[in-house]
């Protein structure tokens, strides 16, 4: 349930409980100073009253009436209890005995204590001191006087009831101000967050060119929206690559099918021979085996596009596999009069499979774009840092807009497809980057005055120990 609540209700929850923690404990503070502030004036009232009745005490004669000098001292003190004691005998008292035996017995103290009698609170102390001299040096001085005093409290009481109610009334006003406070701070603070929201309903998939406002956003937002930003960027890029494949994809299946169609239809019109029968499906299988190709490379290019692991790692030497796919292509390299020449040697660490065919696919198109009597020229280099493999041959400049997009899939420079010499699927430098992916390197391609070069660039090869393999 709590994964449901707001976060601007969370913030308002979590704003009011720290503001009313805080209220509290400073009213708490108050009420404890103020209390402390009644006993310290308390104390310094009674120990007054003790210090004048001590006064009394010394400087009355002996002819003189205690009780009615005390009496006539204490008698506008309203509140005020006193008892006077010399050993058991008491010697004035205010009233009946208020005190407990608790106070009575205690030792003088400098702080006051608490009692209740009836209704009332009763805050007191007492005090010891030596009875007066007689009048006669013979007679020997009294057993010790005990002074017991104490103050009716109700006064302090009846503030602190009034102060502790005001304090509570302001507690629940601030609560609620604070609450509202927190949640106007908690809006205005998330509102950056609803101009994203807000921006973020309005991206489809025809309308990914949204951008979320980065400088109109808190610096604590700002890298959230240049996030989301890249993230739709990329979303961007790779929907419209998307949409451009399949049209592409469409477009490269409906030319074998509607072949295929029109050979099928076009046999059952009317009865024909077995040899033509045959021709019509020898024309046939050549189509599905374009189309077994098509799928092939876009299974490859899927599963290199989501990253595989290369399983069968091993040493592999490129001067090596040049050298069988040059036997390979030796008939029609014969056909074309085309020259053929390696420079160098290398080793990689890599899937010989993989390989072989990303270096197939590049001798494949170098041969088939090439003029008759031109020369193809491989060009390996192993030395400390990335090992390289190049192509060239000569023909037709490519235009340096093309260059970049060479390598997506289907894409072409004649924009008519129209490619009656080639049996290729369009697909085959797209296979090359994603192998070159794979192994964590690249390729790139260059075209000047007639000289068209691929280069594989691997990543740095280290010293691979033998036992490893």
């Amino acid at each position: 349930m709590l994964g449901r609540i707001s976060l601007t209700a969370r913030l308002t929850a979590f704003y009011a409980l720290v503001s009313t923690l805080v209220l509290v404990g400073l009213g708490s503070l108050v009420v404890m100073a103020t209390e402390r502030h009644f006993v310290e004036l308390d104390r310094d009232y009674l120990k007054d009253k003790v210090a004048l009745i001590q006064k009394i005490i010394q400087e009355s004669g002996p002819g003189d009436s205690l009780v009615g000098q005390l009496s006539g001292v204490l008698a506008n003190h309203h509140g005020l209890f006193i008892e006077l004691r010399q050993g058991e005998q008491v010697v004035f008292a205010t009233r009946e005995s208020v005190f407990p035996p608790s106070v009575q017995s205690s030792d003088a103290s400098a702080v006051p204590s608490d009692w209740r009698l009836g209704e009332q609170t009763l805050r007191g102390m007492n005090a010891h001191f030596e009875a007066p001299l007689s009048s006669t040096p013979t007679t020997p001085p009294g057993p010790p006087m005990q002074v017991l005093v104490a103050l009716d409290t109700a006064h302090h009481q009846h503030f602190m009831h009034g102060l502790i109610h005001t304090l509570a009334l302001y507690l629940l006003t601030a609560i609620l101000f604070s609450g509202v406070l927190g949640w106007w701070a908690a809006r205005r603070g998330l509102h950056p967050l609803h101009i994203m929201k807000e921006r973020a309903q309005h991206v489809t998939g025809q309308r990914l060119d949204q951008r979320m406002p980065v400088e109109a956003v808190p610096v604590e937002f700002a890298d959230l929206a240049e996030s989301l930003n890249t993230m739709l960027a990329r979303l961007q890029s790779d929907f419209a690559r998307l949409q451009e494949f399949s049209s592409d994809l469409a477009h490269e299946l409906r030319t074998p099918i509607n072949n295929l169609l029109t050979q099928t239809q076009v046999s059952l019109t009317q009865k024909r021979d077995v040899a033509t029968y045959q021709d019509i499906l020898a024309s046939n299988a050549e189509e599905f085996q374009r189309l077994a190709r098509m799928v092939s490379d876009m299974l490859l290019l899927a599963k290199t596009e989501h990253g595989i692991e290369l399983i069968n790692r091993e040493p592999v030497s490129l001067d090596q596999e040049v050298l069988d796919l040059m036997d390979f292509y030796d008939a029609v390299v014969e056909e074309k009069h085309i020259r053929m020449t390696l420079h160098g040697q290398a080793t990689v660490d890599g899937d010989r499979l993989m390989l072989r065919r990303a270096i197939s696919n590049l001798m494949s198109n170098a041969i088939r774009y090439s003029p008759h009597g031109s020369e193809v020229l491989i060009t390996l280099r192993d030395e400390p840092g990335p090992t390289s493999m190049c192509i060239a041959n000569e023909g037709t400049t490519i235009a340096a807009e093309h260059l970049p997009r060479l390598f997506d899939r289907f894409y072409r420079v004649d924009k008519s497809r129209s490619h009656p010499e080639s049996d290729g699927t369009g697909l085959g430098l797209s296979i090359i980057r994603a192998i070159m992916v794979a192994h964590g390197g690249s390729v790139s391609v260059t075209s000047d005055q007639g000289i068209t070069t691929f280069c594989l660039a691997f990543q740095d090869n280290p010293q691979v120990d033998g036992d490893l393999y």
